[in-house]
């Protein structure tokens, strides 16, 4: 570069605008170019002093103003922003080309399939139009078809053994050109799946087979990763596919044209207690096209594909892979298109009827494997190109691994395998919750259960797991509740007994009482998925203790935490696990998962249920907040039936074993009451047949009991219960349902306890209940002692003077949870006859403590 420029005026009076003009022009030698640009790696925007520093420390920077070395770093922040913005437009151009020439593909071969419709269609026509013409000839084609049949019967595989590698090779050509049939060609009628809109940055397209054999998924994306390298993710089906046990090679052979075939034996986890696991027995060939592609094909091993014979079944169910496999192709500029078919029969029929549909939708399976495949190579992708950051100082392996490790041991002790050392233990005479015994728990922690399987008294896992059918109950709801308000079915002690049980010197409170002092969490986020649609996370339980012997017990607890499926528009599986860990965990910290799992059984159309609220009785809002008119049922969500899975683990000591099975149980089958409470709470059906015609404006009794109510308030009190906006008929239910203080009223029934009979919106949340639920509260459920005592006080005062107030106190809603509140006012309300006909509470500014 040339030296600084300066220019030379004829006239001393433009000396200034000259050198003024001079500054803008400035260049840099080498030297100069190379100390600033140390400087701009370590601070690309440094300060005023910092430059001035600069000046002083860099003698060949001397001759330069601090405004031109100004100018200097803003031109770099420039260009290096400039070519960042350059580098991301080739990459999105890139993706953009590759994805045009995949959809060019995907369009011929939609117009193949199109065509060969038409075609089949005339045949149709032509025949069904020969057959009513000429009976007689066809009768004889049909015969004379017969007799060619028999003359040229269908070719039968000849049998193959694991020691005839050519018999092994033309099962593997087989399967390979079957395989490029349905990812390219037209050999499976497949359906693009809803929301699969393809893109840069989207998943790829997704289809699913309809009218085929088995279930059958198709998808084709870009990945940002080399075909070979790409393989190798693909292979590892542990690695990515959740459901996978074990996958075993149990022999590779060498094909003479450079690929490779291999016997393979896998494990798949069941979804739910309710199933058997299933098993394959496969053959995989890994080979080359000619044009350069890269192909992955495998198949199950039958006697009619013959071939050498699988390991026996012991508790599995033989599932068979048709032919399935990937098609990666590389692509211009780097990174690889790739085709992902699986095409599975898991023999559905050796299942319950009810759980049918979960075997037989090729949705599900979509989701569960052909999706996730995709989904993690574009994961380790992203990794691999510095897009994603890491979380908490722990790199994305050791984040995937932690979620994998909660992922399997949910699996294990949700299907409890006897080679993992799981035995059913017996039950208390009611088979709702089966609890199953290991006493070998290195199965589950290796190395790191070593100083407490040492120990002398150490009895090893308990898990106690139960299974359930849910209706009408979007499973992605439920589970953003279940994580979300954790307190609601959650016991602090149990928490406590878990997390200590873990530690060197076993906690020793086997029989923690349930509903203990109550706890808040906190949710720290570690990392999510590139769609989103898994995230792991830290769960910090406070406790907080209201007694000095449960102090020792109020500390600070810490659950790892992985939660998937909260999208209610995918319609997929939605799990919930979590495990106690120290505060300071290490990678290879040993975990003993529990959560919940929830799967749709039928299959679910787009629809308003990612816009609704999580709160049980918010449902019932009306008038002006987004409630449905009277009748319109939301049909997204009719008839959508789930199974729901419970698995709770716990660490034992000898002599406790029995006292933890009975508490297992109890708080297992108190969880399930309190799902059974929020499943009635926010499924769809029941709010929009029970609730939304019948309390609201436009039923009698509602209208003629809330002017009841208002009308003995005035006559007890002497003032309005509030000012009425209008004279419409139901304006006073209106006003009486969006009172922002809890109004709720009881019966006075003698002999009979006080049971709740109506309450706004506000008595509904401060209740955490709903208007159908309601009636199984009664008042002494949710007084404290010091209220009930206070009530009892003010009866008479009550019956005879019309009302009263109560003081400042605390009452409990129908989860447990406590509620203070500022004052209460309890009146008489009064029918038509002047006759007594409840009670009526107000609590006013009331709040969750």
């Amino acid at each position: 570069m040339a030296l600084q420029m300066h220019r030379e005026s004829n006239s001393s009076g433009s000396s200034g605008k000259q050198q003024m003009d001079a500054s803008k022009y400035v260049r840099y030698t080498p030297e100069q170019v190379e100390a600033l640009e140390r400087v701009y790696a370590e601070c690309p925007k440094p300060s005023s002093l910092r430059r001035q520093q600069l000046i002083r420390e860099c003698p060949i920077l001397c001759n330069i103003e601090p405004k031109q070395i100004k100018v200097w770093f803003q031109n770099r922040r420039c260009r290096e922003k400039q070519r960042k913005e350059a580098s991301r437009l080739h990459t999105v151009n890139r993706k953009l080309t590759a994805m045009n020439k995949l959809l060019m593909e995907e369009n011929d071969r939609l117009q193949k399939q199109v065509s060969q419709l038409v075609y089949d269609n005339g045949f149709m026509r032509q025949k069904l139009h020969t057959g009513a013409t000429t009976t007689d000839t066809s009768c004889e084609s049909v015969v004379v078809s017969g007799q060619q049949q028999q003359h040229n019967p269908t070719p039968q595989h000849p049998q193959r053994d694991a020691n005839s590698p050519a018999g092994l090779l033309a099962i593997a050509e087989e399967t390979l050109a079957e395989f490029l049939g349905k990812a390219t060609g037209t050999a499976v009628d497949w359906v693009q799946m809803i929301g699969m809109k393809p893109g840069p940055d989207s998943i790829g397209i997704v289809a699913v087979s309809r009218n085929c054999s088995g279930v059958a998924a198709r998808a084709c994306g870009l990945v940002s990763l080399e075909p070979t390298k790409l393989a190798e993710i693909l292979k590892d089906r542990p690695s990515w596919f959740r459901d996978c046990r074990c996958l075993d090679v149990v022999s590779v052979i060498p094909i003479g044209n450079g690929g490779t075939i291999e016997l393979i034996y896998m494990q798949t986890y069941a979804p739910t207690t309710l199933a058997s696991a299933r098993d394959f027995w496969m053959l995989r060939y890994t080979t080359s096209l000619e044009d350069g592609s890269l192909v992955i094909c495998e198949r199950s091993l039958t006697s009619s594909t013959g071939g050498p014979s699988g390991p026996p079944i012991t508790c599995f169910v033989r599932a068979e892979m048709l032919p399935s496999g990937y098609l990666i192709r590389p692509c211009e500029g780097g990174g690889s298109i790739i085709h992902i078919v699986d095409h599975i029969d898991l023999d559905a029929w050796s299942v319950p009827e009810v759980l049918r549909p979960l075997y037989e939708s090729s949705k599900i399976l979509a989701q569960q494997m052909t999706m996730a495949a995709l989904r993690y190579a574009r994961q380790i992708a992203q990794e691999t190109n510095g897009e994603v950051q890491c979380s908490g100082g722990r790199q994305p392996a050791v984040l995937r691994a932690l979620s994998q490790k909660l992922c399997r041991g949910f699996n294990d002790a949700v299907n409890g395998f006897i080679d993992d050392g799981w035995s059913i233990m017996g039950s208390d005479g009611v088979e709702d919750i089966t609890i199953a015994i290991n006493s070998s728990p290195s199965k589950f922690f290796g190395s790191q259960c070593n100083s407490l399987s040492m120990l002398p008294t150490f009895g090893g896992i308990l898990c106690a797991r139960a299974s359930m059918l849910l209706q009408d109950v979007p499973p992605a709801l439920l589970i953003r509740f279940l994580r979300e308000h954790r307190s609601e079915w959650a016991d602090y002690g149990v928490d406590a007994y878990c997390a200590a049980s873990l530690k060197a010197s076993p906690y020793a409170v086997p029989c923690a009482k349930l509903g203990g002092f109550p706890s808040s969490q906190v949710i720290l986020p570690l990392a999510q998925t590139v769609e989103h649609e898994e995230f792991l996370e830290v769960v910090r339980l406070e406790g907080h203790a209201f007694s000095p012997e449960d102090i020792a017990l109020s500390r600070d607890m810490y659950l790892l935490q992985l939660c998937s499926g909260v999208d209610e528009t995918s319609g997929a599986c939605s799990q919930l696990v979590f495990a106690p860990i120290d505060e300071s965990f290490g990678d290879d910290a040993p975990l003993l998962p529990s959560g919940f799992r929830v799967i749709p059984l039928d299959s679910k159309t787009d629809g308003h249920g990612a816009t609704r609220t999580l709160d049980l009785a918010s449902a019932l809002e009306v008038g002006q907040g987004g409630a449905r008119p009277a009748g319109e049922v939301d049909s997204s969500n009719q008839n959508l039936r789930s199974v729901l899975t419970i698995a709770f683990q716990f660490a034992f000591e000898n002599h406790y074993r029995d006292s933890v099975a009975a508490m297992a149980r109890h708080y297992v089958r108190s969880i399930v009451g309190s799902v059974q409470r929020v499943a009635m709470a926010i499924a769809p059906s029941r709010l929009s047949s029970h609730m939304v015609p019948k309390p609201l404006p436009g039923s009698p009794e509602a209208v003629t009991l809330a002017q009841w109510i208002c009308r003995s308030y005035r006559m007890h009190v002497g003032r309005d219960l509030f000012q009425v906006d209008s004279q419409a008929g139901d304006a006073v239910l209106k006003q009486l349902w969006h009172h922002t203080d809890s109004i709720m009223c009881c019966s006075v029934k003698m002999n009979a306890s006080a049971v709740f009979t109506f309450a706004n919106q506000a008595g509904l949340d401060m209740l955490e209940t709903t208007l159908v639920a309601l009636q199984d509260i009664i008042l002494e459920k949710i007084l404290d002692e010091a209220g009930r005592k206070t009530l009892l006080s003010e009866f008479s005062k009550i019956m005879h003077q019309g009302y009263a107030y109560l003081p400042s106190g605390v009452c409990v809603s129908s989860m447990g949870r406590l509620i203070s509140y500022e004052q209460a006012i309890i009146w008489k309300v009064l029918n038509d006859d002047d006759s007594n006909h409840c009670l009526a509470f107000m609590f006013i500014n009331w709040s969750f403590v």
